[in-house]
């Protein structure tokens, strides 16, 4: 995979042509995220789109907050998005907040309000919601359009002042109630609000709209090309109204690429949101959420995540991703990298009655056949052992190699063993295997007496480490392509109808063994245990002696990707 590149895309071609005409002589980006909520995946893409970029083309990327919101922001966010983003493998030039620039923002609104652009509205939000027409019809004026500029200007001093209770006026920009694009018909630039802002404290007890603030705070930092998702094409016009009109220096210009969907992963922060609220996972870094910090806390890399965003590529198309296509690229980054050890998940205990009692030994077990630099380890083999329940049957089926009565397998990195004797409880369940060993069958020694068909994994019973392991599924039934709403005016979340597609099976404990190098793993240390996939050791619950895993991806994909 190429690191450090974006393929072929359009809004490459654009740079290359803007540096070459002249227009522009730097490439400046920016990753301006909300902090109300955790970054997920499709974030994941939109800052590699942007640091990528502009690292390309010797530009620079500014980590910026879109801030403008009090009542639905946090320091918490603020601190997770920067560390989703370190974690990522990105690093910013310069941090702003657009907070940082409220004056700034506040002075261009008096600009507008001064050139007749802007007025002060009286109506509910209700009222602007019922006024403002259909993607069909028209809009109607407020009855409040036509205020001089002297009285708007009174109006919007005293609204900063706090002389106006929430929701009792708003600043709203003056266009055209008429205009077949609804982000023209006066859309609101400013309210009220009076709550404690994370970076202002309060001073202010009004705040800008994301649609007027984001544009002047790209003005501002002299951003060259304003990366966003296709949701925000029919917010391009007023971008471009509002770096007109409030008369900048700077002119910034938006340009959308396709989000990024994934299938059965939801990226709407809202409703990410609403299933910490409700409890349906344990945070925000749940592994089975699709949130950067859930994806790290499940095991996924960030190079894997890289390579995917690289291959679903830079276009103005929407789509859904293959879930599949983003488990590929962990197990192709993890096969080299994560040790293979054998773990037990639910376990079968089978005493091998010819192994001498009290005897032990060490077998030696390579640690990644695919990658011997990795080398080995050693293992330890005694008279009682614990192997897969489902790796055992009375009476198999045709064509199952597995153990079996007198039947003969393979213990991986060890011997020979054959089922002699199946033991069971009073009500008929097989809670033991009594099986020999052939000690001439050791792994390693070259012996080529016979065959077996079946090799299974196993662990030690005398020095296994209990563990836990998490297995996951979707958390989400299917997932609609969806618009983030970053937007403030989007619409409401339909709660009953997402909370329907929960999957109440999407997490399975289960308790088992493994081999005991295990007791001490540390949080994030990755292994392939055979058989059962790549688990990662959770860096919340796991305890030295007590290690918990989670299952980051099952080994077996039927995944291809397409030629080129």
């Amino acid at each position: 995979m190429t690191h450090g590149t974006t393929p072929p895309n359009f809004i490459k071609n654009i740079i290359t042509e803007d540096l070459k005409s002249g227009k522009l002589n730097k490439v400046i980006t920016r990753f301006p995220p909300e902090p109300n909520g955790y970054l997920h995946i499709g974030h994941a893409k939109a800052i590699w789109v942007n640091f990528t970029l502009a690292d390309e083309f010797g530009g620079r990327t500014n980590l910026r907050f879109d801030d403008t919101n009090p009542t639905k922001e946090d320091v918490e966010y603020v601190n997770s998005i920067k560390e989703d983003v370190k974690w990522l493998g990105f690093e910013w030039e310069e941090l702003h907040f657009a907070s940082d620039y409220f004056e700034e923002m506040y002075n261009r609104a008096v600009l507008l309000i001064k050139k007749g652009k802007a007025y002060v509205d009286d109506q509910t939000a209700e009222q602007i919601r019922e006024t403002r027409g259909t993607l069909t019809e028209p809009g109607a004026n407020s009855p409040f359009r036509d205020r001089s500029v002297e009285e708007n200007l009174d109006l919007f001093t005293r609204m900063r002042a706090g002389e106006f209770k929430n929701g009792e006026k708003v600043l709203r920009a003056k266009i055209d109630m008429a205009s077949p694009n609804i982000n023209l018909r006066d859309p609101v630039i400013y309210r009220i609000s009076h709550a404690k802002h994370h970076n202002t404290g309060d001073a202010w007890c009004i705040y800008p709209m994301y649609a007027y603030a984001h544009p002047l705070e790209d003005a501002i930092e002299g951003v060259t090309h304003s990366l966003c998702t296709i949701e925000f094409e029919d917010q391009r016009p007023f971008y471009d109204w509002v770096i007109a009109e409030t008369e900048v220096e700077a002119e910034p210009h938006q340009y959308e690429f396709g989000r990024l969907n994934v299938e059965t992963m939801v990226t709407s922060k809202r409703k990410l949101k609403l299933l910490v609220d409700e409890g349906y996972v344990d945070g925000w870094d749940d592994p089975r959420m699709p949130t950067i910090s859930g994806l790290r806390r499940r095991g996924y890399t960030p190079e894997a995540i890289k390579n995917f965003v690289f291959e679903a590529g830079i276009s103005k198309a929407q789509g859904t991703v293959d879930l599949a296509m983003l488990e590929h690229f962990i197990r192709e980054d993890l096969k080299m990298k994560a040790p293979r050890t054998m773990a037990v998940l639910d376990p079968l205990k089978v005493v091998i009655t010819n192994y001498p009692e009290g005897q032990s030994e060490m077998l030696e077990a390579e640690n990644n056949s695919e990658n011997p630099e990795m080398g080995s380890r050693q293992i330890p083999f005694s008279r009682e052992i614990y192997i897969e329940r489902e790796d055992f049957m009375e009476n198999p089926p045709s064509k199952y190699f597995r153990l079996f009565p007198s039947n003969e397998v393979r213990l991986k990195h060890a011997y020979f063993i054959k089922c002699n004797e199946v033991i069971k409880d009073a009500e008929g369940n097989v809670v033991e295997i009594h099986c020999t060993y052939d000690p001439e069958t050791k792994s390693g020694t070259g012996f080529t007496g016979r065959k077996v068909k079946g090799t299974i994994h196993w662990v030690d019973a005398a020095s296994a480490v209990p563990a836990e392991f998490r297995l996951y599924e979707p958390l989400i039934s299917s997932a609609d392509d969806e618009e983030e709403g970053e937007a403030e005016e989007s619409e409401k979340v339909e709660v009953k109808s997402f909370l329907d597609q929960v999957n109440p099976n999407s997490l399975e404990i289960v308790k088992g063994f493994v081999e005991p190098q295990l007791a001490e793993a540390k949080p994030h240390d990755k292994f392939q245990f055979f058989r059962h996939g790549y688990f990662n050791v959770d860096p919340k619950v796991s305890k030295p002696g007590a290690p918990v895993f989670n299952r980051i991806v099952s080994l077996k994909s039927s995944f291809q990707l397409p030629k080129q």
